[in-house]
């Protein structure tokens, strides 16, 4: 059963969706974590439907300026913001008495990887945190395409700056295009890979305000590999196609009790058959043995 919910982060409120799973509480939860520019409606339901069915409860939420979640202007990537966000959900996974607030694993996946990583390195009475297609550096994506392509940006995020200082509209620009395009994530076959995380009918909305690319490239949150104290569990994509696959490996050697699997698959075959199916069952068997009540 899915409930729909709020709870508060700075001054507004994210949308929550709390699944839980049959049987007497308190359950054993899961914060799922989305990536880059991406909101509840885009496959996570899949993900609250099989750790349900394995019997733990969900927490499932969008950032504050996407979807369903307050906050203004709307599609604003804030680093800063949204490990706030984290944090919010986790005091809210916590606040529930049909969870136990002693049992709570993180998961994430492309860029909320990093959210992941960086949150776990802060929480240290987390059980469990999971990361897959994981994307721990907003440089090493954006930087792919060329200096030349970092540069097409100047204009956009200083007219965004000056409009945000004067309390103006803001400037966007599109979060994903095709080869060429000036989106910050413009690699072969990414637009086709949002695509298909997105059901038909939903429109997503597909831009960033043009500051927000300040924070995408400055930050790194493999820096925090080393302070992550709870099992980590770090699917990596072997035809990674949004950045270099040897990042996932380097955090998984520096996180003191990581476990890095591999599997068949770019960054977005992982949300669909088969690769997921592999996947997802690896998920499950790490996260029931960590968040067992014994553990």
């Amino acid at each position: 059963m899915t409930t729909r919910t709020t709870f508060p982060s700075g001054r507004d409120e994210c949308a929550v969706w709390l699944t839980l799973p049959d049987g007497p509480g308190p359950h054993p939860a899961v914060v799922l974590v989305h990536g880059g520019g991406a909101t509840h409606e885009m496959m996570l339901a899949q993900y609250e439907k099989w750790f349900s069915d394995a019997g733990l409860a969900v927490v499932a939420f969008d950032f504050r300026h996407l979807g369903e979640s307050g906050g203004m202007p709307r599609q604003l990537v804030s680093q800063r913001r949204y490990a706030e966000d984290v944090d919010a959900a986790v005091a809210f996974a916590r606040s529930r008495p049909e969870l136990d607030a002693h049992r709570i694993a993180l998961w994430g996946t492309s860029f909320g990887a990093s959210h992941v990583l960086a949150a776990a390195a802060r929480h240290d009475d987390l059980r469990a945190a999971v990361v897959q297609c994981p994307v721990f550096s907003g440089r090493a994506v954006v930087s792919r395409a060329g200096v030349r392509h970092l540069l097409r940006f100047t204009v956009p995020i200083a007219s965004d700056l000056v409009r945000a200082a004067l309390g103006r509209s803001r400037r966007y620009v599109p979060l994903v295009g095709k080869p060429g395009d000036l989106a910050f994530v413009n690699q072969p076959g990414a637009l086709e890979g949002w695509q298909s995380v997105t059901p038909p009918g939903y429109g997503f909305d597909n831009r960033i305000t043009a500051a927000s690319g300040l924070g995408m490239l400055f930050y790194n949150a493999a820096s925090a590999a080393p302070r992550v104290r709870c099992p980590l569990l770090v699917c990596a994509c072997d035809r990674e196609n949004l950045i270099d696959p040897a990042i996932a490996g380097r955090v998984a050697a520096t996180a003191p009790r990581a476990t890095l699997k591999h599997y068949d698959a770019d960054h977005f075959t992982v949300y669909h058959p088969p690769a997921v199916d592999r996947i997802v069952a690896d998920q499950i068997e790490f996260l029931t043995t960590h968040l067992a009540s014994n553990a």
